[in-house]
């Protein structure tokens, strides 16, 4: 059963886009998508807001449409489970998301099929028809998800902090993302031959190719990175302390592996000591270098550790190792944090993040927030409402509607969601 529904539609203000270049979503198109058999939804150019209990599929659509844009699940631990389980009674179970976006230059429609075989998972991406790969898909669609786990992003792993930064260069930067392929693949390399040398001694300079490979690819990430770190953290100034009444300062720093140094806030480089297991770091403030200059650095450092390097059969150093941090007067987040202050920090984060896409694109992503509301105390949820209701396109799902203000309901097209099937609520 296919189920449409029309927005109500929203006045904008007549200058809304005149600096900036239009991108929303007009129409969302799901088969077999998780709890979702068959959905047709088209959308409104502003604020939806999807209200339903746990568990009814509005995480689900945003998941989708953050799918279309990266192609990358969130959630997912595989691609397999984004298929309806329904579906996995069919003989060739598979799942077809679509997306129709609006650009100021043209209509862009995005359409991603995962067709499930006896051995395989199967996936096609076109774009206006034609067949492309997945470093073409990305960019077509902007987006910027912030979920209750997003938490994680400042009191998880280093891991889910460095996902977290590729992911989102990988929407700005085409060229980032083809050389975060292939530094994965040149690492995988590099580490089984340092295990085999440790295992089976012999000459050293078998490495040299693949680290000139890593050098050149892993400066490019690092140089990239830190000019992300650099601008996220100049936009923070201003958003954070909108989110916290001014009572908080946030710095963001992006910590190498590599001896970065840190030229412009050595205070903060003293107060954040180094972990005794990578004595060869630093934390990188606003001063961020060029790929030339990591490069350098970078050559060098595997000369120094190559013999280390061997005998633990593993790359000591580079992107892959890194990691972001997030400071308060000095303090870090990631370990000594509340819960309510790593929350507010990271929907800063994706808030800044924002603002980054737009400015080095032109293009206005879609923010996407998922029950974000329900942890924010009063004031924190005004200020957050005050802080989208500027953005041109947002999807928000909420399990009740007080926790916005009337004034934020009016503005916004309300859809109720009940098993995967929506009713508009809007007048």
């Amino acid at each position: 059963m296919t189920l449409r529904v029309g927005p109500r539609p929203l006045p904008l203000s007549p200058n809304i886009h005149a600096h900036k270049k239009i991108m929303h979503l007009t129409h969302l198109s799901l088969t077999n998508f998780r709890n979702y058999a068959r959905l047709d939804l088209d959308f409104s150019n502003s604020i939806t807001l999807l209200q339903g209990d746990n568990a009814q599929g509005k995480t689900n659509l945003l998941e989708a449409v953050y799918y279309l844009a990266t192609a990358n699940s969130p959630r997912a631990h595989t691609h397999r489970e984004l298929i309806n389980w329904l579906a996995n009674e069919d003989q060739m179970p598979f799942a077809r998301l679509e997306a129709k976006v609006e650009g100021t230059d043209a209509l862009r429609e995005v359409n991603i099929v995962l067709l499930k075989t006896a051995d395989r998972l199967q996936k096609e991406i076109k774009i206006n028809g034609v067949k492309r790969r997945v470093r073409d898909l990305i960019g077509q669609l902007k987006a910027v998800l912030f979920m209750p786990e997003d938490i994680d992003l400042i009191a998880g792993s280093p891991e889910a902090r460095r996902r977290y930064l590729d992911t989102a260069i990988c929407q700005i930067d085409r060229r980032y993302y083809q050389s975060l392929q292939e530094y994965s693949r040149v690492l995988t390399q590099r580490n089984s031959l340092l295990r085999r040398l440790r295992e089976h001694p012999a000459d050293p300079h078998q490495l040299d190719f693949w680290d000139q490979r890593l050098v050149e690819e892993g400066s490019r990430l690092i140089a990239g990175r830190l000019e992300t770190v650099m601008e996220l953290d100049r936009l923070l100034q201003d958003i954070h302390p909108r989110l916290t009444g001014g009572e908080e300062r946030l710095r963001l720093l992006y910590r190498s592996r590599l001896p970065l140094e840190g030229k412009d806030r050595p205070e903060v480089y003293n107060q954040l000591p180094l972990d005794v297991s990578s004595p060869a770091g630093a934390m990188i403030g606003t001063d961020a270098l060029s790929s030339l200059d990591v490069k350098a650095i970078f050559q060098q450092q595997l000369k120094v550790r190559q013999k280390e390097e061997i005998e633990r059969g593993m790359t000591l150093m580079g992107p892959h190792r890194d990691d972001l941090r997030f400071l308060v007067g000095g303090v870090d987040m990631c370990t000594y944090g509340s819960r309510g202050q790593q929350r507010t920090i990271a929907i800063s984060l994706k808030l800044a993040e924002m603002e980054l896409i737009r400015s080095q694109t032109g293009e206005e992503p879609i923010l996407l927030l998922d029950d974000v509301m329900s942890e924010l105390d009063e004031e924190r949820r005004q200020c957050l409402m005050d802080a989208i209701n500027k953005e041109q396109q947002v999807i928000i799902t909420a399990t009740r509607l007080d926790c916005f203000a009337p004034s934020f309901l009016d503005q916004a097209t309300v859809w109720a969601i009940r098993g995967g099937r929506i009713e508009n609520l809007s007048p």
